[in-house]
């Protein structure tokens, strides 16, 4: 029964996760593309999207959680049994905690790409070409 709960949790975290990644699939290419080069924004996009599955596969498959099913109890303690309850329980959370470590993720991606762009736009207005360091648009 184990190996099923494991093979379930791990299945909804990959969903869960394919489907936050394509929701923001836009967003994050749009960020990247105002923000790199065409070679670097792709590059960048296909490490984001590796980097959403990890953290949402690891976020939500919780195996240090679902050790309590296979490892000894102590013997005043009854033994773990899955029953539907304890099922919808892990279930719930699975889905909880991927969303939660992808999000997590997420807006640490949107804080840094805000600062990026931040900079990028100071530059921008003392007349430098933030595409190209240490050039000056205007004559000396």
């Amino acid at each position: 029964m184990f190996l099923t709960l494991l093979i379930v949790t791990f299945m909804i975290a990959v969903l869960v996760t394919f489907t936050v990644a394509s929701v923001f699939k836009k967003s994050v290419s749009g960020i990247l593309d105002r923000l790199l080069v065409r070679e670097l924004s792709t590059a960048w996009q296909r490490y984001m999207t590796f980097a959403i599955y990890v953290v949402g596969i690891s976020g939500g498959v919780r195996i240090w959680e679902l050790e309590k099913y296979i490892n000894p109890r102590a013997k005043d303690q009854p033994e773990l049994l899955l029953n539907r309850d304890r099922w919808v329980l892990e279930v719930y959370r699975t889905v909880i905690e991927t969303l939660q470590s992808v999000a997590w993720l997420l807006l640490a991606f949107f804080v840094v790409a805000l600062v990026a762009y931040v900079v990028v736009e100071i530059g921008s207005r003392f007349g430098r070409d933030p595409s190209r360091p240490g050039t000056h648009s205007g004559t000396v």
